[in-house]
């Protein structure tokens, strides 16, 4: 659900949202251990529309700067690396710990946590936000999903702060 909703809100205008193939691996390969219900194709399915639905989503070329960053997890280096080349704002991660905002901050990039960029998204730019998470929402018909069911869901994932705007907001999404 959350990256339904990212995505849709990408769609809008208000951010870049921006990865690469190796991002698309690794929540590909992470999704198909933890889900073992999705098939693989399906899974593979979701990564294609996801490149298909954000202009210019797939960042390259940001490989020959890998090697000179340093996080406390090396395997990460090459996210970082792709927001520079993507000239992004901000990462939004779960996994602040190995994102530094003071060594990110030589870059002007920020560690945002989901909860932290979407509260801000919804603050912000509420006019066509909502919009866009009530469209994600209904576009579930298998299930359909509630939206209640959708700030259960979110606070589950640990975006406590979204869901319970959300909730203040549950008749327009």
């Amino acid at each position: 659900m959350l990256r339904s909703i990212l995505i849709g809100i990408a769609q809008t205008g208000i951010f870049r949202a921006q990865w690469t193939r190796q991002i698309n691996e690794e929540w590909i390969r992470e999704l198909a251990e933890n889900r073992p219900d999705l098939s693989m194709p399906n899974i593979r399915r979701t990564a294609d529309l996801m490149n298909k639905a954000i202009r210019d989503c797939l960042i390259e070329g940001h490989e020959n700067l890998i090697e000179c960053l340093e996080l406390p997890d090396p395997n990460d280096r090459h996210v970082l690396a792709a927001a520079i080349q993507g000239r992004a704002d901000a990462i939004v991660t779960f996994n602040l710990k190995d994102f530094p905002a003071a060594y990110l901050e030589k870059y002007q990039i920020e560690p945002l946590h989901p909860d932290d960029f979407l509260i801000n998204q919804i603050d912000l730019v509420q006019g066509p936000v909502l919009p866009a998470i009530h469209e994600q929402r209904t576009v579930l018909k298998n299930p359909p999903i509630s939206a209640e069911d959708l700030v259960s869901n979110l606070e589950k994932r640990g975006l406590p702060q979204t869901a319970a705007r959300l909730r203040s907001l549950k008749m327009l999404i």
